[in-house]
């Protein structure tokens, strides 16, 4: 086992960490899935199933959390290769909309957490290692009712950049990835919304929005030696979303209608 590459997964239970977890344990990896719903854990380890699979639940947000995520991976599998931070909440309001409970919220799970295990992690990255932080299209863009997950999915971004300049020189590359709006579980109410599906679906120049297979698939390859120069970027997986004004020919054939 000591010759097997590890991974740890925080959000694993479901959407795109649940598929990253099959992706790398797929290819060979032994995977530390992290997550809160002791049930979906242990559907996860039912269906990766071996010895190649360890669980933790545990809030991420805790401050012990990255000392027990790191001592299971250590102590389970001896070594840690790959660091995924994926966790995350959605439902944001604009900034004046935004109370000290619900920044703290965003900015606990989405930045400090991430912050906090990659410091416990990095001591043990060697040459070779990849960190992928997962942040978003807003960290890249505004966009409406952004808030507390702009600044949270900003400032991890910016975060990864350094670690790609200052661990770099180590082999350790650091990188993120930002999905677009993707059919999981934590968004598929929004659908429900009219208007949300408007801004998104209408507005990608690509004939499907993301499932999280999509985005588990750049993280896989960021895990791979065939992005052994890829270091301090971010890849966005929202099919054209925020490089493009394209509308859908049914958005420029309605009528426009002049606001009162």
């Amino acid at each position: 086992m000591s010759d097997t590459k590890v991974a740890i997964i925080t959000g694993a239970g479901s959407g795109i960490g649940l598929q990253t977890a099959k992706l790398l344990h797929a290819a060979g990896h032994a995977i530390v899935g992290v997550g809160r719903d002791t049930g979906k854990l242990a559907n996860l380890e039912q269906e990766l199933g071996g010895e190649r699979v360890a669980t933790i639940s545990v809030d991420v947000t805790a401050k012990d959390a990255p000392k027990q995520i790191v001592d299971l991976a250590l102590n389970k599998f001896g070594r840690i290769d790959f660091l995924v931070n994926n966790a995350g909440v959605g439902s944001p309001k604009p900034l004046d909309e935004t109370d000290d409970e619900m920044l703290d919220y965003f900015l606990d799970i989405m930045l400090a957490a991430p912050f906090r295990l990659c410091r416990e992690v990095i001591p043990h990255l060697g040459e070779g290692a990849s960190v992928v932080n997962i942040t978003s299209t807003f960290a890249h863009i505004g966009g409406r009712r952004g808030g507390a997950y702009s600044a949270a999915k900003g400032g991890l971004k910016s975060l990864t950049e350094h670690m790609a300049c200052e661990y770099g020189p180590r082999g350790i590359r650091s990188n993120c990835v930002a999905p677009g709006v993707t059919r999981t579980e934590m968004v598929a109410h929004r659908f429900e919304d009219e208007a949300f599906k408007r801004v998104n679906v209408e507005t990608t120049p690509y004939p499907r929005l993301a499932d999280p297979e999509d985005t588990a698939a750049v993280i896989a390859f960021l895990c791979s030696p065939g992005s052994e120069m890829i270091n301090g970027q971010s890849i966005v997986v929202d099919g054209g979303w925020t490089k493009t004004k394209y509308l859908s020919p049914r958005v420029t054939n309605t009528k426009w209608v002049d606001p009162d």
